[in-house]
């Protein structure tokens, strides 16, 4: 009787919270496509500008940037992207300072709560690019109702995209692409202290400036940073370098020192070279802006970019997601390798 009233009150909560049904109608099942049960080739779709996987109880929740919404896929198999489940789970309100040019979303799950950031502008115009969150309370983030939460303040209040939340030793931090100043010519990489999901907990720390050639094509560009952390616990940070429109965008690596401030400009160093880049022979242009995830069984580290199938195509929406497999090198460094043809058929993600 117990087990009875349990599950009755179970019930209640998920129906008076919302999280036991669909906010909206909007969810769709792409034409399931009969496919290799073991292979996959890249691109995962045909477009799909700056690509983002997070997981949570053996499902891949993807998201991507589409200017006008936030929109979520669904699925237990990454590699079959195209088949997944899409709804649109927030649309922002029209003449606000967030209504257009909605970017980069990511989704992180925090303190029980899904939140997903992201930045957006008002009527077009850049130079108004904030960042912004918003909230789910829901287990699932496909259910229930989408909070807006506001902006992420920040002192300076400059010019600011990609926001990537990162979690290292207890403490939570915001990562962010932004302007030294109000105008702008060059982007650099941003860390601030997080005291909670949608507020900073500290003034913003210059991390990474565009110094090098690789990260000045076209104009310089430090932008799209995520972090990784290695089997033994030591941070990198990626990021993309150059402009987007050139051929020559790629992604640099910094390293923080073992036990190292992640909010301490001196413990973090930079790669002389760029860590993938272009593979022309592939169809491979301008990959960047990438996330890191697990295969099913935790067994493998993976990583999804876009890219350009061909040359001088640019920053629209031509660029297209695609996942491979990384590896360690014997510094604990991540080892991306080269981005492979999508003429190559590569093994799923591993589910032992």
């Amino acid at each position: 009787m117990k087990r009875f009233y349990l599950i009755i009150l179970a019930y209640w909560v998920a129906f008076f919270t919302g999280c036991g049904k669909n906010s909206s109608n909007n969810s769709t099942t792409q034409p399931i496509t009969i496919t290799d049960s073991t292979t996959f080739k890249n691109p995962l779709l045909t477009s799909g500008p700056d690509p983002w996987v997070a997981q949570k109880d053996g499902y891949y929740y993807y998201t991507q940037t589409l200017d006008n919404r936030i929109a979520l896929w669904k699925t237990k198999d990454i590699s079959n992207l195209k088949n997944a489940t899409i709804k649109t789970i927030w649309i922002p309100t029209s003449g606000t300072a967030y209504s257009n040019n909605i970017w980069a979303p990511e989704l992180h799950y925090l303190q029980n709560k899904w939140y997903i950031y992201f930045a957006a502008d008002s009527s077009g115009d850049d130079a108004t690019h904030r960042l912004f969150v918003i909230e789910n309370t829901c287990a699932d983030p496909m259910s229930g109702t989408w909070t807006f939460k506001g902006k992420i303040v920040e002192s300076s209040d400059n010019w600011a995209i990609d926001p990537s939340e990162f979690e290292y030793k207890g403490y939570s931090y915001l990562l962010w692409s932004g302007w030294a100043g109000k105008q702008g010519g060059q982007q650099n990489i941003y860390i601030a202290k997080l005291s909670n999901p949608w507020t900073l907990g500290s003034s913003r720390v210059l991390i990474s400036s565009p110094t090098y050639d690789w990260e000045k094509n076209g104009f310089p560009v430090n932008e799209g940073p995520e972090a990784i952390i290695n089997p033994s616990g030591n941070l990198f940070l990626t990021f993309s370098a150059s402009y987007c429109g050139t051929d020559n965008y790629c992604l640099g690596l910094l390293s923080l020192k073992p036990d190292g401030d992640p909010l301490n400009p001196a413990d973090w160093t930079k790669k002389s070279e760029p860590v993938f880049s272009t593979n022309a022979s592939g169809n491979a242009y301008s990959p960047g802006h990438n996330g890191f995830f697990l295969s099913p069984d935790s067994s493998e580290n993976w990583i999804i970019y876009h890219a350009n199938n061909s040359a001088s195509q640019g920053c629209g929406d031509t660029r297209n997601p695609r996942i491979q497999k990384f590896t360690w090198n014997s510094d604990g460094t991540p080892n991306l390798g080269i981005p492979i043809p999508i003429s190559q058929s590569l093994t799923k993600p591993s589910e032992k």
